[in-house]
C-alpha cells in the first residue's frame, strides 16, 4: 500500500505516458536522426520527413498531455468553487472568483476544516500554489489525478 500523500509525494507520473510512450518517442526521433545522417544524400527528401514526423508525434504527445491537464484543471476548479461555497463564510463567498486556479488546484488539499482560513490567506497574502500546499496541515489526498 503506498504511503500517504502529502506535500513531499503528491507529484506524480503517468507511467505510461512517462515511462512508454515519452521514451519511445524520443528514441523514434534520435533513430530518425541518425538514420538521415548515416544514409546522407540518398533518400534526403523521405529521411527529413521522417524528422519532422518523429517532431511532429513528440508535440502531437505534449499537446494531448497538456489538453488532459486542463480538462482536469478546469473540473477541480469548479469541484472547489462548490466546496469554497459550501465551507466559507457568506462575506468571504464573495471573493470565490478572486482565487486564481493555480491557488484553486492547491487548496483542493486542504481539509473541510482549514480551507476556510487558508482560502482567506492565500486571498490576502496572494499566497503562490507552493506556499498553499506547504501550509496545509491536514493533507485531503487527490488519488484521481493522472
Amino acid at each position: 500500500m503506498p504511503a500517504p500523500q502529502n506535500f513531499k509525494n503528491h507529484a506524480r507520473f503517468y507511467p505510461l505516458f512517462h515511462f512508454i510512450i515519452l521514451p519511445l518517442l524520443l528514441l523514434n526521433l534520435v533513430f530518425s536522426i541518425y538514420i538521415t545522417i548515416n544514409n546522407w544524400p540518398g533518400y534526403q527528401h523521405t529521411h527529413l520527413w521522417g524528422i519532422v514526423m518523429a517532431i511532429v508525434f513528440f508535440l502531437l504527445a505534449g499537446a494531448a498531455r497538456g489538453s488532459s491537464l486542463k480538462a482536469q484543471d478546469r473540473i477541480i476548479r469548479l469541484e472547489e468553487r462548490l466546496r469554497l461555497a459550501a465551507l466559507l463564510p457568506a462575506a468571504d463567498r464573495a471573493h470565490i472568483d478572486e482565487l486564481t486556479v493555480p491557488q484553486l488546484i492547491a487548496l483542493r488539499f486542504a481539509s473541510d476544516a482549514e480551507l476556510p482560513d487558508l482560502a482567506h490567506r492565500a486571498l490576502t497574502k496572494n499566497m503562490d500554489p507552493k506556499a498553499i500546499k506547504q501550509a496545509i496541515v491536514n493533507w485531503r489526498p487527490d488519488n484521481q489525478r493522472i
